[in-house]
């Protein structure tokens, strides 16, 4: 049995995003240790240009992790093979880890798979333009030659079985949510004050979304349904929007076009936690989605979720049991199962109860690190040849 295990990540982020907090999630709790895995020592390579953001290294920094920054000067640079070969020869890792599409190009284009065990995260694909279509196509293949792969649903499983990759080398692994996620936010005292300087009334019901402004998320379809709402309440519900992203200036738009323009709070890009502590419903109206930490983030919260049936959504919650699903794009169904929600106390608490046992039985940070070990530890076992 491997007692430490050794990984570099190249990770392709200025901002913690989702996948960005799941890894800093789990290089602080392999560090420590946990009960029947390896420990791990893992450091973070960054693509880093001298205007990006700091966000994330200053993350990294402040959960202990070592962050080694690869100067380029743009997207197409070739001075970063190199440098990421040195690096490697520095740090002499037991594992290599990528997570996104340029990074697993680069490890199988210099042939890094062939002197370093490879694992590589795929978390889904967007496709925003042309570019980024292509550059899904050419990630095709790039992941024939990862040693493992890891994928955060069925549906991604199932999607590089059809691109000609065993599905013995493929690991579903769920992400995770911490139990005490936003319990000091729901405290009284906590929401009353966020509910204060946001200027909504102690009886208003919130809604929220907390997800990058991207088409993929759907936005238009939960600003329509929220329109809808209009004529089933006295009251319409307020909506706040986390993120921040392209689709910002269309999500203005649409939110002056339909009259919602007092009902809709959009703070940007910050933390979500307190805001998981005045909300009465957690919608996601994604039309793609991997092992969303938003859907996580609410059960672990204790807060009912109303979301759409895609991605990995379904292997988390279920239908009626733990949240309310509804097709992609539909406005109306959406409506009405967010109208549901907000009118029967009774089923939002039995949604919420059941999201809550979800979260701490099943998507436990301990249990994300001991099967991401296991996948490390078969990888170790080959060796790198």
């Amino acid at each position: 049995m491997t007692e430490s295990i050794r990984v570099l990540a190249l990770v392709e982020t200025t901002k913690v995003s989702g996948p960005a907090k799941n890894l800093l999630q789990f290089a602080q709790l392999a560090r420590l240790g946990v009960e029947d895995a390896p420990r791990v020592d893992m450091e973070v390579a960054v693509f880093w240009r001298p205007r990006d953001s700091s966000e994330f290294v200053d993350a990294a920094a402040a959960a202990g992790v070592t962050v080694h920054r690869i100067p380029e000067k743009g997207r197409f640079d070739r001075s970063v093979m190199p440098a990421l070969a040195d690096l490697l020869r520095r740090v002499q890792p037991d594992i290599l880890q990528s997570h996104a599409v340029k990074s697993h190009f680069l490890v199988r284009y210099t042939g890094l798979h062939r002197r370093y065990p490879w694992v590589a995260f795929q978390h889904g694909y967007t496709s925003t333009d042309l570019r980024t279509t292509v550059y899904n196509q050419l990630d095709r293949w790039s992941l024939r030659a990862a040693r493992r792969l890891v994928v955060v649903n069925g549906q991604f499983r199932d999607r590089l079985v059809r691109q000609w990759i065993p599905s013995e080398r493929i690991a579903v692994i769920h992400n995770a949510i911490d139990p005490q996620w936003a319990a000091a936010a729901r405290q009284p005292e906590a929401a009353a004050a966020l509910r204060a300087k946001l200027g909504i009334g102690a009886d208003e019901k919130v809604l929220l979304i907390a997800a990058r402004l991207s088409k993929e998320k759907d936005h238009a379809t939960l600003l329509r349904a929220l329109a809808d709402l209009r004529g089933k309440h006295h009251q319409t519900p307020r909506l706040i929007v986390l993120g921040d992203g392209p689709e910002r200036p269309h999500i203005d738009a649409a939110i002056r076009g339909l009259g919602l323009a007092g009902q809709v709070i959009l703070p940007g890009w910050v933390p979500s936690e307190p805001y998981y502590g005045i909300a009465d419903v957690a919608v996601l109206s994604s039309a793609i989605e991997g092992s969303p930490n938003a859907i996580l983030e609410a059960i672990g919260a204790g807060v009912p979720v109303v979301a759409t049936a895609v991605g990995g959504i379904p292997e988390i919650v279920a239908d009626g049991e733990s949240a309310l699903l509804v097709p992609a794009g539909d406005a109306a169904r959406m409506a009405d199962a967010v109208d549901s929600v907000l009118r029967s106390p009774e089923l939002s608490e039995r949604l919420a109860a059941r999201g809550r046992e979800i979260a701490v039985q099943r998507h436990s940070p301990e249990a994300r690190v001991r099967a991401i070990c296991e996948v490390y530890r078969s990888v170790v076992r080959c060796g790198a040849g």
